[in-house]
């Protein structure tokens, strides 16, 4: 796990989760460069569906084809799970990742940090089991696929950055589902697969894992990964709250040693609220059950970063605006009370 002298950010520091809604590849660039505190290298699935993170996992699979409107189709007699899996910027499936590269020099005004997602071994191996392939194959070859574009990937990203950190998550929305009995791979089989693409991550690196679905603690703090990016819980939920009561300890073990949480305070599933107050109150509740189950609080807001709850791309360019204005609030807010909260333990 990466420690916190590794991570020079501020307490609170926003960045974007998942996929944007934009058809232009330069109105995504200018809208990703002036919405968060850390600029998160984005994904267009609506400019082309050859962005969608399980179509990029697959190019460069021999046996595995994308077509033009984002159908999968794979070759079982021509797959090869031994041959070595390319990564291929010039491909469609990396548009906006290789124009976020190209145009970074010009932009860049300083940022300490860039964050990109990938799908993760989970989800991917889910998605190659319902497209023919048995699990036994499925699923290691969709850890290899992983691990080798995320390599190839964050060795891009360091060439065109110069060495800046990069915060890379793993995107698991079906980890919860794949927890669940009668699964193809036993929970411990789960995070060991999850926890082996973690590793592809260099250690000048922060790893993540992001999963928006039903937040599984044990699970996710068992994987080993540096940041925990998860919708905030309802403390009002008897399950929620139970759960995250459960996992305090290890919750503080986490920050304690490094680790932190990325609260996707701003709900991206249903009606989208005309200001911050509602999910400032409910980011609250949440760290208040926490601290009040014995999380040193200083350390609570030190350790938090502050995201949208899931991606936006079923959205509008307005509305992503409109979830990032009232991230921008949250963050500023958190980054302000451990500001205040330093000043009253020093005085």
């Amino acid at each position: 796990m990466t420690t916190d002298a590794n991570v020079p950010l501020r307490a609170g520091a926003s960045f974007g989760v998942g996929s944007l809604p934009h058809r232009s590849v330069s109105q995504a660039l200018d809208f990703v460069w002036s919405s968060t505190d850390i600029p998160t290298i984005p994904s267009l699935p609506r400019r082309s569906p050859a962005e969608g993170m399980i179509a990029q996992a697959l190019v460069g699979i021999e046996g595995v084809s994308v077509g033009q409107y984002g159908g999968i189709s794979v070759d079982v007699s021509a797959l090869d799970v031994d041959h070595f899996i390319t990564t291929d910027l010039s491909s469609d499936a990396y548009g906006a990742f290789a124009a976020f590269l190209e145009t970074f020099p010009v932009r860049n005004k300083g940022a300490r940090a860039v964050k990109w997602q990938f799908v993760g071994p989970v989800t991917l191996g889910m998605a190659l089991v319902r497209l023919g392939l048995e699990a036994a194959i499925a699923f290691p070859l969709a850890l290899q696929a992983v691990r080798e574009h995320v390599s190839a990937l964050e060795e891009e990203v360091r060439r065109a950055t110069n060495g800046l950190t990069q915060i890379i998550v793993l995107d698991e929305p079906l980890l919860d589902e794949a927890l669940e009995l009668g699964f193809h791979l036993e929970s411990e089989e789960v995070v060991d697969l999850i926890s082996g693409a973690l590793a592809a991550v260099s250690r000048d690196n922060i790893n993540g894992l992001h999963c928006c679905a039903h937040t599984n603690w044990r699970a996710m703090l068992s994987t080993g990964a540096s940041v925990l990016s998860v919708p905030v819980p309802s403390v009002a939920n008897n399950e929620d709250s139970s759960e995250l009561l459960a996992a305090a300890s290890r919750i503080s073990d986490h920050m304690a040693h490094g680790g932190r949480i990325a609260w996707g305070a701003v709900r991206t599933d249903g009606p989208i609220s005309v200001n911050s107050e509602r999910s400032w109150k409910a980011l609250m509740d949440v760290m208040c059950s926490l601290v009040n189950a014995g999380v040193d609080p200083v350390l609570l807001r030190r350790m938090s970063y502050v995201t949208p709850a899931c991606g936006l791309a079923t959205h509008s360019d307005a509305v992503a605006e409109q979830v990032f204005a009232q991230v921008r609030n949250i963050a500023t807010k958190v980054g302000e009370q451990a500001t205040a909260s330093r000043l009253t333990l020093g005085s």
